[in-house]
């Protein structure tokens, strides 16, 4: 499918664009924000929106745009490395699964029924408590709930594919289960694959925010849109602003983030909602 056809979406096209505008944001905050995080000047806190200050200062006098650039890429960060910690574990998972069956099916679908028991957040919390809080940590939990939503899906995706003709010829033709998973089911799910990274990527952001809130996610110095928030609560009802701006950046980009998952899933296979996802939950 071509960008031409993918564009022909608008889902597709603005929740692409909104999250794309919000993660350039952040990584040009790898190199320049208008003025340094960490830069504390009590005098001019609680400054409104100006030509100076675009969106203000929090209560310690530092610039609130360049603290939602670095915070939004912090929790673009934690995402990204969260849901590929659950690629990289759980779609191996999954295609061993459809492809091996029997006891290795089983062991992959235990594992996947003992992780969802859980509450995911309270897990979290518990594994950051343990290891303590920290961005690295925040990760390691997040990427852990992730794994088996890859793994159901890459399964549901595989057996899709299994039973179909040219998987039995290659079958016939001698290719071990290895070969099979790696040649014929991997690249045919890997559309089903994506869409699911594209949803995991905002309930990551999430994640991330909800940690950093409770204390356990991103540690000052610093900073990340969870962590903005847990430092203006106090101050909701009297500068409500400190808490608008993270509160609705996160709202943008979850948004942003699940448009484009539905616009790029009817873009690529208006069925995987039907076919794909019905069979993850087998």
């Amino acid at each position: 499918m071509s960008w031409r056809q993918l564009m022909r979406h608008p889902s597709l096209v603005i929740g692409l664009f909104v999250a794309l505008v919000f993660a350039l944001l952040g990584l040009v905050s790898l190199w320049w924000t208008p003025f340094p995080i960490e830069q504390i000047a009590i005098a001019r806190r609680f400054a409104g929106p100006s030509a100076t200050h675009w969106l203000g200062t929090d209560h310690l006098g530092r610039d609130l745009l360049s603290l939602v650039m670095s915070g939004t890429l912090t929790s673009f960060m934690v995402a990204v490395l969260a849901v590929g910690i659950g690629i990289g574990i759980g779609v191996p998972m999954g295609l061993a699964a459809a492809a091996w069956g029997g006891m290795v099916e089983w062991v992959v679908l235990r594992f996947s029924d003992l992780t969802f028991a859980f509450p995911s957040v309270i897990v979290a919390i518990l594994i950051t408590t343990l290891m303590g809080p920290g961005e690295i940590n925040a990760i390691v939990a997040i990427g852990i709930f992730n794994i088996p939503v890859f793994a159901r899906v890459a399964r549901g995706g595989a057996l899709a594919i299994a039973t179909l003709d040219y998987v039995a010829a290659a079958r016939l033709a001698g290719l071990g289960n290895a070969a099979i998973a790696m040649r014929h089911l991997l690249p045919n799910i890997m559309s089903l694959i994506i869409v699911q990274g594209t949803i995991q990527l905002s309930l990551g952001i999430l994640a991330e925010a909800g940690l950093s809130y409770v204390g356990l996610g991103t540690q000052p110095p610093g900073t990340s849109l969870g962590l903005m928030l847990r430092d203006a609560q106090s101050l909701f009802l009297i500068h409500p602003w400190l808490s608008v701006v993270p509160g609705l950046t996160i709202v943008f980009i979850v948004i942003a983030l699940n448009i484009a998952g539905d616009g790029l899933r009817d873009a690529i296979d208006p069925r995987l909602r039907q076919e794909g996802l019905g069979h993850a939950a087998g």
